[in-house]
């Protein structure tokens, strides 16, 4: 079973929309709160992968939307690794209402190691091992 690690962020006014309800195109910003916690939870530090000259841009994304989020809601990310191979990552997220625990959206993302020119790379041994550790 793969691990998870939970964050929470309070939905800023600037993330929503006219409609009052958060932006759609936010909940993948949280994805990446969740993602990068997830990791330094983990010891692989997404800022010292990229001080080494290497980054993980993302190549796949897909969210699905439940229910609304508004302004000053307490938004819980769930983020799970469910792969990782040597070149690439995947997490799924589920992001909840902190308080009622309404599901307000599901999410995807499929990540590539990269080096300076964007050329696709192996992780560092020592970053993918934390992974892999998590798992």
């Amino acid at each position: 079973m793969a691990q998870s690690h939970i964050t929470e962020i309070r939905v800023r006014y600037a993330e929503t929309d006219r409609m009052g309800v958060v932006y759609y195109a936010n909940y993948l910003v949280w994805c990446e709160v969740g993602r990068v916690e997830f990791l330094r939870a983990r010891g692989a530090n997404y800022a010292d992968l990229e001080a080494g000259g290497l980054g993980l841009a993302v190549a796949e994304a897909t969210v699905r939307y439940l229910a609304p989020a508004r302004f000053d809601d307490r938004v819980r990310i769930e983020t799970i690794l469910t792969g990782v191979r040597s070149r690439a990552i995947t997490f799924d997220y589920v992001l909840t209402h902190a308080e009622s625990g309404t599901r307000l959206a599901t999410a995807y993302t499929a990540l590539v190691s990269i080096d300076a020119t964007g050329r696709p790379v192996a992780m560092p041994a020592e970053f993918r091992e934390a992974l892999v550790g998590a798992r």
